[in-house]
């Protein structure tokens, strides 16, 4: 790590001490000066498909669903992980977008995020096993159910990834 780099700006959990990556606020305000990096995070190798489904989401009625299909196979850890050389468990996830101008937007900036490793990352769940899971961009897993389920109706998601990815380089 550079002398520029402060070590509490890192999202992986190796470099937390024990607390997380810091809640969309605390990400969002800290973001607003420009300090986040645009190097590459510690997400392990996984690929990204997408599908349009032809139903809506809630709160877009008009619009085509965009399907982000997320795989991460098992692996062994690296040093950017919390345990270098153990086993974690990976990861199939899907997450929906509207099939909009802003949709696409969004889906293309989530790509450049997921290609400079920003998404996801390892982490040792409550279980005590280190698992692949979602970084410090959120990503909405359900086509419906609302906030409480990381689903939609939510006005505010596109704009809120967008800040996000542009607070982390991503534009």
């Amino acid at each position: 790590m550079g002398s520029s780099q402060s070590s509490d700006k890192l999202h992986c959990n190796r470099y937390l001490n024990g607390q997380g990556p810091p809640s969309l606020v605390q990400q969002a305000n800290e973001g607003l000066n420009g300090m986040y990096s645009t190097h590459t995070g510690c997400q392990p190798q996984g690929q990204v498909t997408s599908v349009i489904l032809h139903r809506d989401l809630p709160g877009f009625p008009d619009d085509n669903t965009l399907q982000l299909s997320y795989i991460f196979p098992d692996g062994i850890q690296t040093e950017k992980h919390p345990h270098p050389g153990q086993p974690y468990a990976g990861l199939r996830l899907c997450a929906y977008l509207p099939d909009n101008r802003e949709g696409r937007k969004v889906c293309k900036l989530l790509d450049k995020a997921f290609e400079k490793q920003l998404l996801f990352t390892v982490a040792t769940n409550d279980n005590g096993e280190d698992v692949v899971t979602t970084a410090s961009i959120p990503l909405k897993t359900q086509p419906d159910g609302g906030n409480r389920v990381d689903g939609y109706p939510d006005s505010d998601y596109l704009k809120t990834v967008r800040m996000l990815l542009k607070n982390k380089g991503i534009e």
